[in-house]
């Protein structure tokens, strides 16, 4: 299977009923651990969802971006030292931290937080998360996905785009070859 059909074939469909669980289970998250931001990342780096505020805004989708990049370096590092991967990460810095733990094998959680809090708390609750998103993950992999269009549809929007494109290269061909095919001029 070639990578870009593996990537479209392990990608998970949300629906909106999944985003409103996953919301509630990282609003809890910040209620308990008192951290600041909670972000779902899948691991190609596209942002899922966020909940809460940091207190200097970010873009969002940069972030997401960059904490899958961290994420995909720490796996090579790992594997160097003979490890599978990391499943968590920690930076830290003066006065807000950041710690990612992979969910599921196919997302990562990203908690953003300050000093009003400790790591042990933020490791706590992001490990309890961690399996309660990997559980809604598990199901919406096991989920059908969206049936096609069905072929009826397919055969009547191919006819009506040929009669639409193909009749104006007909038309074409007509006033370069002339009636019946005979080049003109």
């Amino acid at each position: 299977m070639m990578e870009d059909e593996r990537l479209r074939s392990g990608r998970l469909v949300y629906y909106a009923e999944d985003i409103d669980r996953i919301n509630q289970i990282l609003d809890r998250l910040l209620h308990l651990s008192d951290a600041r931001c909670a972000l779902l990342v899948d691991k190609e780096g596209h942002l899922i969802t966020k909940r809460g505020e940091m207190s200097q805004g970010f873009d969002d989708e940069s972030l997401s971006a960059l904490v899958a990049g961290s994420f995909a370096a720490t796996k090579e590092m790992a594997k160097l030292l003979g490890e599978e991967e990391f499943s968590v990460l920690f930076h830290q810095g003066v006065k807000d931290s950041i710690q990612l733990t992979l969910v599921a094998d196919r997302a990562l959680l990203a908690v953003m937080f300050d000093d009003r809090t400790t790591i042990g708390m933020v490791r706590l609750y992001a490990n309890e998360t961690s399996t309660k998103v990997a559980e809604l993950l598990k199901v919406a992999a096991q989920r059908e996905p969206l049936a096609g269009m069905g072929a009826e549809f397919t055969a009547e929007a191919t006819k009506r785009l040929s009669d639409v494109f193909g009749g104006a290269e007909e038309e074409k061909k007509e006033k370069r070859e002339g009636p019946g095919g005979k080049p003109t001029g």
